[in-house]
């Protein structure tokens, strides 16, 4: 990232969500002091919403005046000569997505009534887009990625995430001082990360969950723990916090009979109800056969 920063070319980051493609952007611009201008990539950005717009109540008065025209993110990235991210690429209209290949390619725009609009040094677009097939993303066009570098950015490692889950909780008071009492052990949050990483690749479920299923399911257990005046590592604290965090995140297989709290359920179990021996524990359906799918709602 850095060196096609540097390099002056636009980049292409390509990868699921909560992989960490807009911190990783947003941590590059600080380190190298660049201006920043955020867009949301979706089905209402609008060629108008992207480069900008004359102000109707001034061109009443005024006419259509350069003075009038209100700049949309597009231009003031060109004009400042800053970073443009565009959040989601694969998402917005075709309309708009030939707008962002003309100024990749010319690094200049033409406005109506407006005139000629030439990008700054240092202007680049910096894109991020989840895989094609998830849903509402369509496949961009091949002018697309002739004009960028594309970097393929995948999960972090299980000691990455669980890294990233620790940073998330609130830090000490005082610098220094012992973490937030109450607080699941780096023991508990590892396992946690596990959980989400094997929905992952479970085979009844067409989505998994990224890192932030693991914040979150740590972050409700202590403050359920807290309504229930338990630990948050209580066994029925964290399954219940996995099941509000983790069950609309995943997306359950067409055909499975099985719903998504029923999945999670499971794989809390066979992670958390472990014995000391490394064998399922009391509760645990690991390792268990399992009827084929649909026998359970069969008829006698």
């Amino acid at each position: 990232m850095l060196a096609a920063l540097d390099a002056d070319r636009h980049v292409l980051l390509e990868g699921p969500p909560g992989t960490g493609k807009s911190t990783l952007l947003r941590a590059v611009a600080a380190e190298m002091a660049l201006g920043f201008e955020f867009v949301e990539g979706n089905a209402e950005l609008t060629p108008a919403r992207l480069v900008g717009h004359f102000d109707p109540a001034r061109v009443l008065t005024d006419g259509y005046d350069p003075a009038v025209f209100v700049d949309g993110p597009l231009i003031s990235a060109m004009r400042e000569g800053s970073l443009l991210y565009v959040e989601e690429i694969n998402r917005i209209p075709e309309e708009t997505l030939n707008v962002l290949i003309t100024v990749m390619s010319e690094r200049e725009l033409h406005v109506p009534r407006l005139g000629r609009i030439a990008a700054s040094p240092g202007f680049r677009l910096v894109a991020a887009m989840n895989p094609f097939d998830a849903i509402g993303t369509a496949r961009i066009s091949g002018a697309v990625y002739d004009r960028v570098c594309r970097l393929s950015v995948t999960y972090q490692s299980a000691a990455e995430e669980a890294a990233i889950v620790v940073r998330s909780r609130p830090a000490p008071a005082v610098a220094g001082a012992s973490p937030v009492a109450g607080e699941p052990s780096a023991g508990w949050i590892a396992k946690a990360v596990e959980v989400v990483r094997l929905t992952r690749s479970h085979n009844e479920l067409r989505v998994g969950s990224s890192v932030r299923g693991a914040i979150d399911a740590s972050a409700v257990a202590v403050s359920l723990a807290q309504l229930r005046g338990v630990a948050p590592e209580d066994r029925d604290v964290g399954l219940d916090a996995a099941i509000v965090a983790l069950s609309g995140r995943v997306r359950v297989r067409e055909g499975n009979t099985r719903s998504s709290e029923e999945i999670i359920t499971d794989l809390w179990r066979s992670v958390f109800d472990v014995a000391e021996d490394g064998s399922p524990g009391e509760g645990s359906d690991s390792g268990k056969d399992r009827a084929p799918m649909g026998a359970a709602n069969s008829s006698r």
